[in-house]
């Protein structure tokens, strides 16, 4: 019997899947604190739905690194040190070096020129309307439209594994990069030389981007940083 009827009416989002999107928001908006237990009968109750979603939901966070298991003490809202965001951002930089050694090779780079300088252009707008919800989605749509024109599946896989974390990060940093008027300006630079002819410049200039959000931390005082807010 052909499997190919029963595989084409499969819902394209499973009830799991919409759990964890659910809970991913709600991580990333702040409504899930850093820390905050997880329980599980609580939140079948709040989806209406029963306990094994959520289960699997919730495994599938703890994978994304939005949630933390502890044996004998349950599910947690992952908080972020200032150990943690350098790690995030250190494989970020592998990745997205490893991208520009590729995008360097690229015959053609207009087409990936435009569409960076759009998502610069959309993050300094977005500043300027103090839309940081916006900024954030435009960073990290920066990033991966850098990623992908690597046209590596792995490299875009391995961006994958810790996109909900930078996605953590930067709502957790936006209150620093609030007053910071270089944010879309610093986007702009990376984009010119990600596209440009000088890959030692381009990957220097990436090593300092991803420097700047240990100092943000630790400027704003934020959880885990051990500093003090200004």
């Amino acid at each position: 019997m052909s499997l190919a009827p029963s595989l084409s009416r499969l819902p394209r989002v499973t009830l799991s899947g919409q759990v964890a999107g659910a809970m991913r928001d709600a991580v990333l908006s702040g409504l899930f604190r850093p820390g905050q237990q997880m329980n599980e009968a609580d939140l079948a109750t709040r989806f209406a739905v029963s306990r094994g979603p959520v289960r699997e939901a919730m495994q599938r966070l703890v994978q994304e690194g939005l949630l933390v298991g502890h044996p004998h003490r349950g599910v947690f809202v992952v908080e972020l040190t200032e150990a943690d965001l350098a790690d995030v951002y250190l494989a970020r930089e592998a990745i997205e070096g490893a991208a520009l050694r590729r995008i360097a090779a690229l015959p053609d780079r207009a087409a990936l020129r435009l569409r960076l300088a759009a998502e610069a252009e959309r993050m300094a707008e977005a500043v300027a309307a103090e839309n940081w919800r916006e900024v954030a989605d435009a960073d990290l749509a920066f990033h991966r439209a850098l990623v992908d024109a690597a046209a590596s599946p792995r490299l875009s896989r391995m961006f994958d594994t810790v996109q909900a974390e930078t996605r953590l990060c930067l709502h957790l940093l936006m209150a620093g990069y609030r007053s910071s008027a270089e944010l879309a300006a610093e986007h702009r630079r990376l984009a010119a030389l990600a596209t440009g002819d000088d890959l030692a410049a381009a990957q220097a200039e990436l090593g300092r981007h991803l420097a700047d959000p240990i100092h943000i931390l630790r400027r704003i005082g934020a959880p885990g940083s051990g500093a003090s807010a200004p």
